[in-house]
């Protein structure tokens, strides 16, 4: 991959003319639409019942959002190279080194060949390309937007051409459970992959509970035996971790206690340190991606110059990732006469909890970011989406999530949201499909039917 992404084009080369396209669809295309019958239908055959078409409408109505959103080929490229920057930075010894040394103690583990699955590149999109605002080591929504590609209606010949293929829903589970199959392989065991534990904090109470379930269905039908945990159900016995009486070869990891530190997760923590069990995503994948220290790291030049990253890699990763820093005592009154354009994010955060606009900030909370573990990072303006022809004042902001295993995009998404940060709790948001442009004249094709 390093002498591919040697060999790619300049940075932030969007063409004109297809970001104007996607933005005129994305303000004035309203010929798809989410077909709910079909993705009922799509929830019902994962589990051959009805059951997860109504938990879904009970605990996450606004999951799925009305529209989708329209990308230009240029964006999708400047994403894809953006993507392939990082993960040939987080290779580099000298990055891994420096990185590790600073981290805790369970980061600095060896895995035992693990990489980590389902990492989320998140987006925002404007005019001269992209801005990459975080990364996520256990994005979730997977299974959701595999479900969502089978419930979409064109209305119209030329966005017809933009739906994807009929099996690709089927592909990306394909491609899913392939990545569970390389994940165990990668950690050096010899027999089949047999039982898979899903774990999260009271699993049963999660927001997206329903996708555990279709997890679960999906694992099941190639073979392997499912559980979905609490980590304090767990016991490390005998050398090994174990759910009511089952012997657990993987753990597909949907904490958010990322370095494994709560009590509840003890047994994990010991089986993943005595590599009785493969873990993923794990605590190093957190410490080298999704610690947001790193954002600072990849774009400072003087920084990446230090670790020796090559120019045009530098210039690939200053032009895509907004200027970050860490907020602490000597850079203080600068970031805060500053705020209005910046966003503060917590090191270890997710999900946008407790990150602040900074034209938003108040002294008090101020105060608390003063206190350590947050970073400072320029505002890039996420992407508009009109999705209601009789109400075109009311824009939903949009991010785009890129699903990537071993630096390779497995699918993309979009977030429909309004407020601060996503929080799909706002009708006609959430998840939503990404259909690129296949020809300049395609924006035009819907609006001027």
């Amino acid at each position: 991959m390093s002498d591919q992404l040697l060999d790619m084009g300049e940075p932030g080369g969007a063409t004109p003319g297809a970001v104007d396209d996607a933005a005129l669809l994305n303000s004035g295309c309203f010929c798809i639409s989410l077909d709910k019958d079909a993705l009922h239908r799509a929830l019902e055959s994962a589990l051959g019942s009805t059951d997860l078409a109504q938990l879904v409408e009970e605990r996450c109505p606004h999951a799925f959002a009305a529209r989708p959103v329209f990308l230009s080929d240029a964006h999708r490229k400047s994403m894809e190279q953006l993507i392939h920057a990082v993960e040939y930075v987080v290779a580099m010894p000298s990055f891994r080194r420096h990185v590790l040394a600073a981290a805790p103690a369970i980061a600095q583990h060896d895995p035992g060949g693990a990489k980590g699955v389902f990492f989320g590149y998140d987006f925002h999109l404007h005019d001269q390309g992209v801005g990459l605002i975080e990364i996520n080591t256990n994005a979730g929504g997977a299974m959701l937007n595999a479900a969502l590609a089978r419930a979409q209606r064109a209305c119209c010949a030329a966005i017809e051409k933009m739906l994807p293929p009929p099996d690709s829903a089927a592909a990306l589970e394909t491609r899913i459970v392939g990545m569970f199959r390389r994940e165990w392989a990668l950690s050096g065991r010899e027999r089949p992959l047999r039982r898979i534990a899903i774990v999260d904090e009271s699993p049963q109470q999660q927001y997206l509970y329903p996708e555990f379930l279709l997890f679960r269905q999906l694992f099941q039908r190639h073979g392997w035996q499912v559980a979905i945990a609490d980590p304090s159900e767990l016991r490390w016995h005998e050398g090994g971790l174990w759910y009511q009486g089952m012997a657990l070869d993987m753990v597909y990891n949907r904490l958010t206690d990322f370095l494994l530190e709560a009590p509840a997760s003890a047994a994990l923590r010991a089986a993943y340190l005595a590599n009785a069990v493969v873990l993923t995503p794990h605590p190093q994948a957190h410490a080298l991606y999704a610690d947001k220290r790193n954002l600072a790291l990849l774009s400072d030049v003087h920084r990446l110059q230090q670790l020796g990253v090559p120019e045009k890699i530098q210039a690939i990763l200053l032009s895509g990732i907004p200027r970050t820093e860490i907020v602490n005592t000597e850079n203080a009154e600068r970031l805060w006469a500053g705020r209005r354009q910046l966003f503060f994010k917590p090191t270890a955060g997710y999900g946008g909890r407790a990150a602040y606009r900074g034209d938003k900030l108040t002294k008090r909370v101020w105060q608390e970011i003063l206190a350590g573990g947050y970073v400072a990072q320029s505002v890039v303006a996420p992407g508009e989406r009109i999705i209601d022809p009789r109400d075109r004042q009311r824009a939903f902001k949009f991010d785009v999530r890129n699903y990537v295993y071993e630096g390779g995009v497995q699918w993309m998404a979009a977030r429909l949201y309004q407020g601060q940060t996503t929080n799909f709790r706002t009708p006609g948001g959430g998840f939503a499909p990404v259909y690129g442009l296949p020809a300049s004249d395609a924006a035009h094709g819907c609006l001027g039917r």
